[in-house]
């Protein structure tokens, strides 16, 4: 069997997996985004924290799966920088949405959902995404992630919503105002990222009313933005990946109920899905 190297990469961080006869090794390293690191960074990323650890293994094939890679100037960028590094390998380079696809659906149709910091959807055919519904990212869509889900947070704890023992909660775990938080929404970089952190205080006060319809209501609009727009709903199963999705499995479970769907596999992160596919 071939010597294989997968990457799921987010702009944080980037999982890799080498599986090597039958054996599995797992890499971290920095995110790749080739919105934010030129051909030459990415190279040298690569150079620094990756070849390292694979230890002089002479790797034959490498499937990539990364953010930002809808644009196609953005998939020239990583496959440049993969044929430096990698050489001799066969290389795959393709966007985030679709490794999700295969992750979730491995060669059947089905529907797959990403569910984390952002949001997504689209109808896979076994083979590739026929269909998929515009990413408008976190300040127009992403309805049910966790950019969306930590915004209403948010605005609860500024417009004082939440009573007085989820106030108390809210400002014992993250200590902040409301200059401090407009400040990191409005004028510092990752926002989405910022948004996002605030889901957690959902995770962790579940079982109050106000956090159960926070999370309820942020995933129906996931599931009536988007979901219940693709005939392909109504007879497939549908898949989901991220930590808000896994996070909320229960909420998941309840919706698809409650709109006469199929609730298929429910992953945190795509990886186990990948070394399924690719094995």
């Amino acid at each position: 069997m071939a010597v294989k190297l997968i990457a799921d990469s987010g702009a944080t961080k980037c999982e890799w997996q080498l599986l090597d006869e039958g054996k599995k090794k797992k890499i971290l390293t920095q995110g790749i985004s080739p919105y934010f690191l030129s051909g030459e960074q990415i190279v040298a990323l690569l150079q620094k924290e990756l070849l390292p650890k694979l230890k002089e293994v002479a790797v034959e094939e490498v499937y990539y799966y990364g953010t930002g890679l809808s644009n196609p100037n953005n998939v020239t960028i990583i496959k440049n920088a993969l044929r430096q590094v990698f050489p001799k390998a066969h290389r795959e380079v393709n966007h985030d949405m679709f490794g999700a696809a295969r992750a979730l659906c491995q060669h059947e149709k089905g529907m797959a959902c990403i569910l984390g910091t952002g949001s997504n959807v689209c109808f896979y055919n076994g083979k590739k995404i026929v269909k998929d519904s515009p990413g408008l990212g976190y300040v127009l869509g992403d309805e049910g992630s966790g950019a969306y889900l930590g915004r209403k947070v948010i605005q609860y704890f500024l417009y004082k919503t939440f009573d007085e023992e989820l106030m108390a909660r809210f400002q014992a775990k993250f200590n902040t105002n409301s200059v401090e938080i407009l400040e990191n929404v409005y004028k510092k970089p990752l926002p989405n990222r910022y948004l996002a952190s605030f889901a957690e205080f959902l995770a962790e006060n579940r079982g109050h009313y106000m956090v159960e319809n926070i999370v309820e209501d942020g995933l129906n609009d996931f599931f009536f933005q988007h979901i219940y727009k693709f005939r392909e709903s109504w007879t497939l199963p549908i898949h989901f990946t991220g930590s808000v999705a896994f996070g909320f499995k229960d909420v998941l479970k309840d919706l698809c109920g409650t709109y006469e769907l199929e609730l298929g596999t429910v992953l945190k992160n795509p990886m186990q899905g990948l070394i399924k596919f690719h094995s």
